[in-house]
C-alpha cells in the first residue's frame, strides 16, 4: 500500500507537472499584466559620481520618495525627500535637481497634452532647510532650474515665466502668447511630434541669459477633433497641424537678458525661408548659443555659434543629403571648445571630433556599422562611450573608445540589446540587458572594463512563470529578397510539425529608419503572437527596404517613394516563405499599425494574389494627409511630388481588394487623424467593396486605457481565426464543444 501511494503522489505530480507546463497564454491575462517585467524608474546619477537616485513609490502609504544609492554597495544610503513628510503635496511623480543639487522640483498632478508634452504643479524642494515653495498656482510646463539654482523658467498659456526664488517674484517674459497662434519656449505640435522635444528654451551657463524660440503659427491650418466623452453634447478639440504642402510656424529665435529684462531676436547670415530650427545649446562660453537650422526639404543642416554679445553669427558647420540630413542630439562642447558630432555622412552613423571652428579633426568611429546612442565625454579619461550594432544589426552592445579613435573596448559581453546608464564621473555604468530569451536584467558594471560588479535586479520570477507556458522561441535569421538579405524574425507553434502545413501571420511596422527585427525581450506583442503560435499560426516578421541600422543607402533608398520598395519586399518576403513547406500559402496575412496600417493595407491591394487578409490599425491611407515635418523629410512636398504621394496610397488601389479587410482607428487620434480611415472606409463603399472596420470612441493613435487594448485584440483575434483558421479544425472544434453543452 505504501508503494501504491508513493505512485499515486508521483503520478499526480508528474499530471500536474505536465498540465503547468500547457498553460496558455490568454489575452486577459497579456492585458491585465501578467508579464510585466521589473525595471529601475527615474534614476539620476549624483555629481559625486558615486550615489544615484531613484524615484520610491510606497503602496502602502500612498507616498512618493527619492532615494539614494550607492554605486560600489546598491545599499541604500539615505532618503532625500519624502512626501509624507511634506503637507504641500501627498505625492510626486517626477523630479530634477538643480546644478549643485541642494535643490530638487517635484512635478505632481501632471497632464498629459500631446505625445510628450505636460502641464502640471511643480514645487521646489530646499534640501539644505528642507523648505518647500510652489513655482506657480497654475498648472505650467518645462519649469527648468537656472544653472545657478535661483531662478526657474517655465511655460504656461503660451507665454515663458521666471520665477526668483530668492525673492519669490515672478516675472513674465513674453506677452504675445495666445492659443492656436503663437507660442513662446514650448514647442508646436508638429515639432513636438517629429522633432521629439517640448522645451524650446535654453539657459546659458552664467544664468543671465535663455534662448527661446517663438512659433507664429497662425497661418498654419486646423484640424478639429470631435471628443465625445459623456455629456449630452460633445466637446472638439480644435489646434493647429500643419499637413504636408501646408504652411508651417514661423520660427524666430531669441534672447532674454535676464539683468537688463530685455528681449531681441537673433539674426544669422543666410537667407532661410521656410525653415526650422530643431536644436538649441549653450556652448561652454556664456555668450555663445549654438543652434541648428535646417531648410524645409531637411536635406541641409546647419549649425551655427552665435555671439549674443556681439550680435554676430558665425556658420560652424553644414552638412547636406541628396535625401535628408538627421538632426543630431550627441553635440559635445569641450574644455577646449572643440566639440563631438555625430553625422551619417560617410554612409553610416558615426562619430566625429571638430575643432571649435568646425574643422574635422578627426572621425572617432569608422566602420559599415551604426553608432546608435552616445553616452558621453569623460575629460579626466580622453574617453567617448556609445553603443553601436558594430556586433550585427539586431543586436546593441556597450563600447569605450578614445578621443583619437583608438584603443575600442567593447564593455557588453552578452548578445542581444545592452544599454547604458553612467555614473556622473564615468566610473560605473548600470547596464540594462535582455535578449529575445533573456527578460531584463540589471548590472553595475566598472567603466574602465566593463565587468560586473554586481547584480542589481532580475527578472526570474518572470522567467519561471514562463515556464510554465507553451511558449516558442523566436528564430532570428536572414532570407535573400530583391538583392538583399534582409533581418527576419519568426515564431512556430509550441508542438511544430514540419509536415503539416500552417498559416502565416506576417508583422511589420517597416517606417523609415525604423526596426522590428531586434534581439531584445518581449514587448506586449510579442506574448500576442506567442498567443497566436498556441493556436496554431506561424508568426513572422521581416525589416525591409528603408528600415534602419544598415547604413544609410539601405534607409535611404525609398526617399520620394514611401510605400513602394518597402511594399514590394513585404510581398516578396511572403512569396519566399509562402514556398516553405510547413506554410500554407493559401492562408497568408499581415498586419501593422501606423506606418505598419499604411504598409498592410497596400500589400492586401497590390498583393491580392498573395494576402488573404490584412489588419490595418491607425494608418495613413494618404501621405497628404500627413504633417509637414515627417512627410516631406522623405516625400519633399505633394506640389513637388504629387506622383510619389499618389502612387503607393492605398486610396488609389482599392479596386484591387480581393481578400479580407479589418480597418481600426481612434477617433480622437492627433497624429493619424480619424479622416485617413474615413477615406479609405468610403473609397471602399463606392467600390462596393467589402470590408470590416472599428472606431474606437475618443482614443488616441495609442488606442488604449481602461479594457480598451483587451477588446482591441480580441477583435483582431477573431478576425484573425476567422480569415486564416482552418475551417475544418474550427467545425470540428464547435462540434466538440457543442456536444460538451449538451452533455452538461
Amino acid at each position: 500500500m505504501k508503494h501504491l501511494k508513493f505512485s499515486l503522489v508521483v503520478c499526480l505530480f508528474l499530471t500536474t507537472l505536465l498540465s503547468a507546463q500547457q498553460k496558455s497564454i490568454t489575452l486577459e491575462e497579456l492585458w491585465h499584466g501578467a508579464f510585466i517585467t521589473k525595471g529601475m524608474d527615474v534614476l539620476h546619477s549624483m555629481k559625486n559620481g558615486q550615489q544615484y537616485t531613484v524615484l520610491h513609490f510606497d503602496r502602502a502609504t500612498r507616498s512618493t520618495a527619492i532615494d539614494v544609492y550607492d554605486y560600489k554597495t546598491l545599499s541604500k544610503v539615505q532618503t532625500l525627500v519624502s512626501s509624507i513628510d511634506i503637507d504641500e503635496l501627498s505625492y510626486f511623480t517626477d523630479y530634477a535637481f538643480s546644478d549643485d543639487e541642494s535643490k530638487v522640483m517635484l512635478a505632481t498632478k501632471e497632464e498629459a497634452i500631446y505625445r510628450r508634452s505636460t502641464k502640471g504643479h511643480y514645487f521646489v524642494y530646499d534640501l539644505m532647510d528642507h523648505s518647500i515653495r510652489s513655482i506657480s498656482e497654475h498648472k505650467i510646463q518645462e519649469p527648468t532650474f537656472s544653472p545657478d539654482g535661483h531662478k526657474v523658467a517655465y511655460g504656461f498659456e503660451n507665454n515663458l515665466y521666471l520665477k526668483d526664488l530668492k525673492t519669490g517674484e515672478t516675472i513674465q517674459i513674453t506677452d504675445d502668447g495666445a492659443f492656436n497662434t503663437v507660442i513662446n519656449g514650448i514647442t508646436d505640435w508638429v515639432y513636438e511630434e517629429e522633432f521629439a522635444f517640448v522645451r524650446a528654451f535654453e539657459w546659458n551657463a552664467d544664468s543671465d541669459k535663455i534662448a527661446f524660440i517663438r512659433f507664429d503659427e497662425s497661418k498654419v491650418p486646423e484640424i478639429s477633433m470631435d471628443i465625445y466623452g459623456t455629456g449630452l453634447y460633445p466637446d472638439q478639440q480644435v489646434f493647429k497641424y500643419p499637413k504636408a504642402g501646408e504652411a508651417n510656424s514661423e520660427v524666430s529665435l531669441h534672447i532674454y537678458d535676464v539683468k537688463k529684462a530685455m528681449t531681441k531676436e537673433v539674426q544669422v547670415d543666410k537667407p532661410y525661408h521656410d525653415f526650422y530650427i530643431p536644436r538649441l545649446q549653450w556652448t561652454h562660453k556664456p555668450d555663445v548659443l549654438s543652434a541648428q537650422f535646417m531648410n524645409r526639404h531637411q536635406n541641409e543642416l546647419d549649425l551655427w555659434f552665435i555671439d549674443t554679445k556681439n550680435d554676430t553669427a558665425k556658420l560652424v558647420l553644414s552638412e547636406t543629403d541628396t535625401a535628408y540630413v538627421s538632426v543630431t542630439d550627441n553635440l559635445t562642447f569641450l574644455k577646449d571648445h572643440s566639440f563631438i558630432w555625430t553625422s551619417e555622412k560617410d554612409g553610416y552613423n558615426h562619430i566625429y571630433h571638430y575643432d571649435p571652428t568646425g574643422k574635422l579633426i578627426n572621425q572617432v568611429t569608422n566602420g559599415k556599422w551604426e553608432v546608435t546612442n552616445y553616452y558621453g565625454y569623460d575629460e579626466m579619461t580622453n574617453t567617448i562611450f556609445y553603443q553601436s550594432v558594430e556586433n550585427g544589426s539586431i543586436n546593441r552592445d556597450v563600447y569605450a573608445i578614445k578621443l583619437n579613435g583608438r584603443d575600442k573596448t567593447r564593455l557588453t559581453k552578452s548578445e542581444g540589446t545592452n544599454s547604458a546608464s553612467f555614473s556622473a564621473d564615468f566610473s560605473y555604468f548600470i547596464n540594462s540587458f535582455s535578449s529575445a530569451t533573456t527578460p531584463p536584467e540589471y548590472t553595475l558594471n566598472s567603466a574602465a572594463s566593463g565587468n560586473v560588479i554586481k547584480s542589481i535586479q532580475d527578472n526570474d520570477v518572470l522567467t519561471q512563470k514562463l515556464s510554465d507556458y507553451k511558449t516558442s522561441r523566436k528564430e532570428f535569421s536572414t532570407i535573400p529578397i530583391n538583392g538583399n538579405d534582409l533581418n527576419m524574425w519568426m515564431i512556430k507553434p509550441h508542438d511544430f510539425d514540419p509536415n503539416k502545413q500552417y498559416p502565416l501571420l506576417m508583422y511589420q511596422y517597416s517606417g523609415p529608419g525604423s526596426q522590428e527585427v531586434v534581439n531584445h525581450w518581449n514587448e506586449p506583442n510579442d506574448y500576442w503572437f506567442q498567443h497566436l503560435a498556441q493556436e496554431g499560426y506561424v508568426i513572422a516578421c521581416v525589416d525591409g527596404r528603408g528600415t534602419g541600422f544598415k547604413g544609410a543607402a539601405f534607409k535611404k533608398v525609398t526617399q520620394n517613394e514611401l510605400g513602394k520598395y518597402e511594399v514590394e519586399d513585404q510581398i516578396a518576403a511572403a512569396k519566399y516563405l509562402g514556398e516553405l513547406p510547413y506554410i500554407d500559402a493559401s492562408r497568408i496575412g499581415i498586419w501593422g499599425w501606423s506606418y505598419g496600417g499604411f504598409m498592410s493595407s497596400n500589400c492586401l491591394f497590390k498583393g491580392n494574389d498573395v494576402f488573404k487578409m490584412a489588419i490595418a490599425v491607425a494608418p495613413v491611407t494618404s501621405w497628404r494627409f500627413y504633417d509637414t515635418i515627417y512627410t516631406e523629410r522623405y516625400m519633399t512636398t505633394p506640389q513637388e511630388n504629387p506622383d510619389g504621394y499618389d502612387d503607393n496610397s492605398p486610396l488609389n488601389h482599392i479596386d484591387k481588394l480581393k481578400g479580407d479587410f479589418l480597418l481600426i482607428h481612434g477617433s480622437a487620434d492627433d497624429n493619424v487623424h480619424l479622416q485617413n480611415t474615413m477615406r479609405l472606409a468610403e473609397a471602399l463603399i463606392q467600390a462596393d467593396k467589402p470590408f470590416d472596420w472599428a472606431v474606437y470612441p475618443d482614443d488616441n493613435h495609442g488606442i488604449y486605457g481602461g479594457n480598451t487594448r483587451l477588446h482591441l485584440y480580441k477583435k483582431m483575434t477573431r478576425f484573425i481565426h476567422e480569415k486564416l483558421g482552418d475551417k475544418r479544425e474550427q467545425q470540428e472544434q464547435e462540434k466538440v464543444k457543442e456536444k460538451q453543452e449538451l452533455k452538461g
